[in-house]
């Protein structure tokens, strides 16, 4: 029996072992299915055409009149009548009478110089007909000889026509001042502010206000060396005239209770000078008829009023225009190849605003640009694009041309290969397997850039299986100005 048990119990314990066994394979869950991630990443590219390309300046200023000027008296006198729209705000025309000074002392005045005028011209007749009379006595007494001027009297009538002429010109200078006693409006215009009324005493130098006219009004426009540098405007020499007749156009806008309003102009100046503080250049705007009715019923641009400018600036030819956004690194744009390779290319930038850039130099007719932002932006990484309609493109692959065999480069703005590596490390943490922490830490020791795709892959899909989230865009942005620039991340 002892024999038995020696033989029988072992196989009875492995028939149930391999029983069991058989059990559990047959009995064990379908392993999940994983779903296979492609790495290729899709983009959307245009070809690029040539255009032309107006540039727009953007400055801002005041509103002010051509002409400022303030009425001063050339007379004394006590002011007896002020004109009815003698008031602040008021519109006044050329030749208007404003303002009338008491002129009774002047009306006598002028009485005197006329009287004054008459005795002058009295004693000038009289002394020109002693004149006349010595002549005749001394050719009958001395036939054969010269006179004396004093004989002759010749400068008794030269006295009595300088006192004609003193008391014409006293004559004058009354019925001026008299004219005068009445302050007429010097050009049509608007009344500032006014300084005096009825019954004030006022004498020359006194202010009695301040107009502006309202035939022109001016904005003086900063804009930077730049800005300037695109203005097409021609250099004033010594000698010329800084006055412009056909000066570029300018567009003012300003927004009066929610509405926005706008007027058009022309630059008709320079400023002549740079600005110590702020080193800009100043030109000016000029806009006509300012106060006007307008079929458009917008309101009058008043004197002081901050006002936004556009100016038309030259014209780029055969430049290309391109989002800002898509500027990376205020360097480089990212192209696709013929082979559907993303390629990395650099760029002069022209011009830029707040949504573009204008390039010169750099890129060709034809090339495509990539619109997407992609993750690393690695250079010959391939790519499956489709244009702006959502046709794919298909690459060109030159058969004779030699396998690429080229490494992608760094990451714009990412760090580096370690500084990805170590994130990546970072988002796995503990739950992270052995062998791909193995493989990672292999490939930042490595730095090889050509292993990252792949060794990429199994860590994204090793996440999705376990419901890690990895960040797909990270990083900085960089551009011209706060605009647009490269991306990096993940």
């Amino acid at each position: 029996m002892k024999r038995f048990f020696q033989i029988f119990v072992p196989i009875v314990l492995v028939t149930t072992g391999f029983l069991l066994f058989r059990y559990f394979i047959a009995s064990a869950p379908e392993p999940r299915s994983r779903p296979s991630i492609n790495t290729t990443p899709e983009v959307v590219a245009r070809k690029l055409e040539t255009e032309n390309y107006e540039i727009t300046l953007k400055s801002q200023g005041t509103v002010q009149a051509r002409t400022t000027s303030n009425l001063i008296p050339e007379i004394r006198g006590r002011i007896m009548k002020v004109a009815s729209n003698f008031r602040e705000g008021e519109f006044i025309e050329e030749g208007d009478v404003l303002i009338e000074i008491d002129d009774s002392d002047y009306q006598t005045e002028l009485i005197v110089a006329d009287a004054n005028l008459a005795q002058a011209e009295l004693r000038e007749y009289e002394e020109a007909a002693r004149y006349e009379q010595a002549k005749l006595d001394w050719a009958r007494l001395n036939p054969d000889q010269e006179a004396n001027p004093l004989t002759l009297r010749e400068p008794q009538i030269k006295q009595a026509r300088a006192a004609t002429a003193s008391a014409a010109a006293r004559l004058e200078n009354a019925k001026r001042n008299l004219e005068r006693t009445k302050i007429r409006a010097p050009f049509a215009g608007r009344i500032l502010t006014k300084n005096v009324d009825v019954g004030q005493y006022v004498s020359p130098g006194n202010q009695l206000a301040r107009i502006y006219a309202v035939d022109f009004a001016e904005v003086r426009l900063p804009l930077t060396a730049t800005q300037y540098s695109f203005l097409d405007l021609p250099w004033i020499y010594r000698g010329e005239n800084a006055a412009l007749r056909e000066g570029p156009l300018v567009t003012l806008k300003s927004t009066v209770g929610g509405d926005t309003h706008e007027w058009r102009g022309r630059i008709v100046r320079d400023g002549g000078s740079v600005d110590t503080k702020s080193r800009q250049m100043f030109v000016v705007a000029q806009i006509r008829n300012p106060y006007g009715r307008t079929e458009e019923g917008r309101p009058p641009m008043k004197v002081g009023s901050f006002v936004q400018a556009e100016i038309s600036g030259k014209t780029l030819e055969d430049v290309y225009v391109i989002p800002r956004v898509l500027l990376r690194e205020n360097e480089y744009v990212l192209l696709v190849d013929g082979e559907n390779y993303l390629e990395r290319k650099s760029v002069n930038v022209a011009w830029e605003t707040d949504d573009v850039i204008v390039v010169d130099r750099g890129l060709s007719v034809g090339d495509k640009l990539c619109l997407t932002e992609v993750p690393f932006a690695l250079e010959g990484w391939p790519v499956n694009v489709t244009n702006e309609s959502g046709i794919e493109i298909a690459a060109v692959v030159d058969e004779s041309a030699p396998a690429r065999t080229r490494p992608p480069r760094a990451p714009a703005g990412g760090g580096g290969i370690g500084a990805v590596v170590d994130r990546w490390i970072a988002i796995g943490g503990d739950k992270l397997p052995a062998e791909l922490k193995a493989k990672l830490e292999d490939l930042k020791t490595s730095n090889d850039f050509s292993k990252m795709l792949p060794v990429r892959g199994e860590f994204l899909e090793w996440a999705e299986a376990n419901d890690i989230e990895v960040p797909t865009g990270g990083g900085g942005r960089g551009g011209r100005g706060g605009g647009g620039g490269g991306r990096g991340g993940f």
